[in-house]
């Protein structure tokens, strides 16, 4: 074969499976995810990269924690879609870290908001600028989010904040709103991105912690997921969200030895990638698409 015809027919061929490879990634993303969610609670820890994502559907009611980065943002518009979600009952930017909000002011344009919450503190970036801008085209404000909040999810659902418990702290991380929801007999606990300080806090004020469930905080990060507060969780899953290789060595080694230790059946979504549980009211388990 002549040198540059088999050069053309090399190139034609990358072509085309470059073409095939982006029409799998593109079905896999736009296809219907047919779940139940009559008399179960269906929570998604959607895969953004290195960031948070988090929707709670249950009674006909949808809460979004976090919306992942800014490069993520098409990605989970697509994904709220493709579940029919045209209303978000209530949405919590857990704190203004562009992993956490990036995605927040494109959330805000595209669908019905009902009532939305933050911590008390701002921060100079873009994404929050952004965030704010849309908040007020839509007239809607932050409700500052604070312990013993508690959010309507509907019959057999407690949904409630537990902090930030302090005014200031010194770390961006420590303001995150960490969620406790329970349905009927399963309890799910969402961290964002604490870190010691505010998980002792949280231990000493006395809150209830214990959850089947436990979004770890901060991607799995060393500075969090200390001893004492895994104790007082004890999950029996753990859920981390990260990105696929990302630069930050999430999640720490330290942190999967402590999981592994209590026998915590860990899913992270930089192997898993979108992680579906749903929960009757007894037993929780992973939606696996057939």
């Amino acid at each position: 074969m002549p040198k540059k015809t088999w050069l053309k027919y090399t190139i034609m061929c990358i072509a085309l499976i470059f073409v095939a490879v982006c029409l799998a990634i593109g079905y896999k993303s736009t296809q219907k995810i047919n779940l139940d969610l009559e008399s179960n609670m269906v929570t998604h820890f959607i895969d953004v990269g290195q960031g948070d994502c988090i929707l709670i559907q249950v009674n006909n009611k949808n809460l979004l924690i976090d919306s992942g980065t800014s490069d993520s943002k098409q990605k989970l518009i697509r994904y709220l879609k493709n579940n029919n979600i045209t209303k978000l009952d209530y949405v919590v930017a857990t704190h203004p870290h562009e992993d956490h909000i990036g995605g927040m002011a494109s959330i805000i344009k595209t669908f019905d908001v009902g009532t939305f919450y933050g911590p008390k503190v701002i921060s100079s970036s873009q994404s929050f600028e952004d965030m704010i801008r849309s908040l007020r085209n839509k007239t809607l404000k932050i409700n500052i989010a604070k312990p013993n909040i508690t959010l309507d999810l509907g019959p057999n659902t407690s949904c409630i904040m537990l902090s930030p418990n302090s005014s200031t702290y010194e770390n961006m991380n420590d303001y995150s709103c960490v969620i406790k929801v329970s349905y009927k007999n399963s309890t799910y606990l969402f961290t964002g991105d604490t870190e010691s300080i505010a998980e002792q806090e949280l231990i000493n004020n006395g809150y209830n912690l214990k959850a089947q469930v436990l979004k770890v905080a901060h991607h799995g990060g060393k500075t969090s997921t200390t001893q004492s507060f895994l104790n007082e969780v004890s999950p029996k899953v753990a859920i981390i969200s990260c990105g696929t290789y990302n630069t930050y060595g999430h999640p720490n080694k330290e942190t999967l030895d402590k999981l592994k230790k209590i026998n915590s059946l860990v899913y992270r979504t930089d192997i898993h990638k979108n992680i579906i549980l749903i929960s009757d009211g007894t037993t929780i388990k992973k939606f696996e698409e057939k």
